[in-house]
């Protein structure tokens, strides 16, 4: 995924953190200086729902025009450890429950 809040703002005409987050304390999101700045300049690893929805409200926007998917990040994550799966043989699958065997005495 990636972050893309800082185009979207300057879509609608908001060029600095600082008036956005004037235009959120209105909505009744407040949020501290710092973490609009992480918002701002970066991809944020946590956003709560509620805050999602205040910033799609201000920015009249949708979470689509904030959240953009990147699938071939996702394809070369996947593919070391399909190759790696190939290469190594067969998958071994620990049992658990009453039918573990007894080590020898």
């Amino acid at each position: 995924m990636r972050w893309n809040l800082r185009l979207t703002a300057a879509e609608r005409g908001i060029w600095k953190s600082t008036e956005l987050r004037r235009l959120l304390a209105e909505a009744g999101l407040t949020i501290s200086a710092g973490k609009m700045s992480a918002l701002w300049t970066g991809t944020p690893t946590m956003i709560r729902l509620e805050d999602l929805d205040v910033i799609c409200v201000v920015l009249d926007c949708t979470p689509d025009d904030l959240l953009i998917c990147e699938p071939e990040n996702v394809a070369a994550r996947t593919a070391p450890d399909q190759q790696q799966a190939a290469t190594s043989g067969p998958t071994v699958v620990p049992r658990r429950g009453r039918n573990r065997t007894i080590p020898p005495a």
